[in-house]
């Protein structure tokens, strides 16, 4: 069965990082001069902003409330990576994102003491989470024709790399977070 504190902790997170997700594409957005992108990015968008509220709700169900995360995946990611500019960068750092958020959610997923209601949350999102990334795959694939195959191998290589370590420091504060919420000395 799932537990109340640790899962109010951890849906902050992903809350956090759907959040986080939305303004990272919204910068994308912002410099794509590729009109056949704007389409894909405002679903894009508005697919994170639902997100963020899909688990705001299951917070609130949970008995909990929206709280800030100071120690917040993005911020570690900045730190790594520090801040993509250029159109082949964003996606690049998006698309890995999001690679990493649906491997997170597939994990939750197959625990054995996932509630219904937050595997109903973690499918609808992961169903959302393959689109993105398809059609992310497919955008640096065309890519390939104006930077170059090495290039956009080298960028996603870089930033796989750098997300990964990113990621490690993120679970540890979140282990910590946790532990902390059930009581016990950081």
């Amino acid at each position: 069965m799932e537990k109340k504190a640790d899962d109010i902790i951890l849906f902050n997170y992903y809350r956090d990082a759907e959040l986080r997700g939305a303004d990272l594409v919204l910068r994308l957005m912002n410099r794509a001069e590729d009109l056949g992108l704007q389409e894909p990015l405002t679903r894009h968008l508005a697919d994170e902003a639902q997100h963020a509220w899909l688990w705001t709700e299951r917070i609130r169900t949970l008995g909990g409330q929206p709280m800030v995360i100071d120690d917040r995946y993005h911020r570690y990611l900045r730190r790594k990576i520090g801040f993509p500019t250029e159109m082949l960068e964003l996606l690049a750092l998006i698309l890995v994102v999001e690679e990493r958020m649906d491997k997170r959610y597939a994990t939750h997923a197959a625990r054995p003491d996932v509630g219904p209601e937050t595997l109903h949350v973690l499918n609808e999102i992961r169903a959302d989470e393959a689109w993105y990334i398809a059609w992310m795959t497919e955008k640096l694939h065309d890519l390939e024709q104006s930077e170059g195959k090495e290039r956009v191998t080298a960028v996603l290589d870089h930033y796989r790399a750098r997300e990964a370590e990113a990621f490690a420091e993120l679970q540890a504060d979140e282990q910590k977070a946790r532990r902390e919420s059930d009581g016990e000395p950081g």
